[in-house]
């Protein structure tokens, strides 16, 4: 195991990261309650306003895979240090942005500097935790999103209930310069490498402008922009990625990781984690419509019907990687699916009329699957991926979390230009949902066919 012995010091190493991961899912959570106030404040359209959300998002798509690999080459700890740093100084910079122009400015700065914590925070998870108890580490990852996504809505509504929108991005400021010390002092060094590879400027290049583009596209299509422009750009993305796709299979140590794709646990895997994260994202944009539009619940309501899935999800996740110490984690993952697609069906069929309690543990249903499935999938493949390679495995991995969602996003969007009510629009979705998420399950549990005694920890 590198680095100091698994004891105090880790465990407080271990907080340095958690709470830079918190403020990176933070960040989005808050800002999305914030937006109407933005929206007023700058005196410009809803629409509009939504760029404070899609430019963060999308500086982090681009960026994932090579500060990944900068990770791999050079140092992990080094990279998330840099990225906790202009992190927490575009924190700063947004809460004192005086026009809207110069807030979108620092976010794109601040999506820099998540996309450096999230592009090696599984590395670093890797060299903290010994390998008999990885999977507790890989629970604490997910608990840690899912309480923050659960708390965000909460947490923006106190602020702005008392004080100014600056304050979602200052509360940044000082967590920020406690992790940055923490990290400095406490977190490991990458182990010795045995030859140095260059780091490809070229390709790094190359998957800014593709993922840059295609995903600007597919947002574009989805808010009914200018469709011309749209299919111009998405074709743009797709030539580029087809040279940037052959300069991967030529390098030693590609950015792309693609020689891992080689390993059929490990593609299966990614193909696994996309599948799901397209069927929750579509799941939770949809029910909203339903609660809402439907079903007529308040706002407040409809909020605090969504809050039993994260919940659910952050108190299983520590249980499900408990389980997988000793028991099969592509099994387990394929019986998450199983039960969250068992939730979708039961929100299903819940009906008109359906009060509060039978929708929220309808809801908790689907976050106990989704937690079954998380951890156990994402220990499949950091377990499937060698050590010296962990940055970019888990570059792909966060980068499949973030297809998956904007897929589902896009979905959705489709589906309710097509659709002829809102209520059919929202059965069309969950039905969706299921599909992928029966896919995800029969992915998880054939890949591990043939592995199983590479699986335990």
């Amino acid at each position: 195991m590198a680095g100091i012995g698994f004891s105090y010091r880790k465990y407080i190493a271990i907080i340095a990261l958690q709470i830079v991961l918190v403020m990176t899912v933070l960040d989005v959570t808050l800002v999305n309650v914030a937006l109407p106030v933005l929206a007023e404040k700058f005196q410009i359209s809803s629409s509009s306003s939504v760029w404070v959300i899609t430019i963060y998002q999308l500086v982090i798509t681009m960026l994932l895979l090579p500060v990944s690999s900068v990770g791999d080459l050079y140092s992990y700890k080094r990279t998330f240090l840099i990225g906790v740093v202009v992190f927490t100084a575009s924190s700063a910079l947004c809460a004192a942005a005086q026009g809207f122009e110069m807030l979108v400015i620092a976010r794109a700065i601040q999506g820099i500097g998540a996309a450096c914590v999230m592009g090696v925070n599984i590395a670093l998870v890797r060299l903290i935790y010994p390998r008999e108890i990885l999977g507790r580490g890989m629970a604490l990852n997910a608990m840690c999103i899912a309480i923050a996504t659960a708390a965000g809505p909460t947490i923006a509504g106190g602020i702005l209930s008392i004080a100014s929108w600056h304050w979602l991005f200052l509360i940044n400021v000082p967590l920020g310069i406690a992790a940055f010390f923490i990290g400095l002092k406490l977190l490991p060094q990458n182990p010795p490498a045995e030859h140095k590879v260059r780091f490809d400027l070229i390709s790094a290049i190359e998957n800014m402008i593709v993922f840059g583009l295609i995903f600007f596209a597919l947002g574009n299509f989805s808010r009914k922009g200018d469709m011309v422009l749209s299919g111009i750009l998405l074709t743009i993305g797709i030539a580029v990625g087809i040279f940037y796709l052959r300069r991967q299979f030529g390098h030693e140590q590609p950015l792309l990781p693609v020689d891992l794709f080689t390993n059929s646990m490990y593609s299966m895997s990614i193909a696994t984690s996309v599948c799901s994260f397209i069927a929750q994202n579509v799941t939770m944009i949809a029910l909203p419509f339903l609660y809402l539009n439907s079903y007529h619940f308040s706002e407040i309501t409809t909020g605090l019907l969504m809050t039993p899935w994260p919940l659910a999800t952050m108190i299983v996740s520590p249980i499900a990687a408990r389980y997988v110490e000793r028991h099969n984690p592509g099994a387990t993952a394929a019986a998450g699916m199983g039960v969250f697609i068992l939730g979708v069906l039961l929100l299903l069929t819940s009906g008109y009329g359906a009060g509060e309690w039978n929708i929220a543990w309808r809801m908790a249903v689907c976050g106990i699957g989704f937690g079954m499935f998380q951890t156990p999938n994402n220990i499949v493949m950091v377990m499937a991926t060698p050590v010296h390679r962990s940055g970019g495995a888990g570059g792909v991995q966060s980068t499949a979390r973030l297809v998956g969602q904007t897929l589902g996003a896009t979905a959705v969007s489709t589906v309710f230009a097509l659709a002829a009510t809102n209520l059919s629009a929202v059965r069309i979705c969950l039905a969706i949902s299921i599909a992928f998420a029966l896919t995800a399950g029969i992915f998880s549990y054939t890949r591990t066919l043939g592995h199983k005694t590479d699986l335990h920890l």
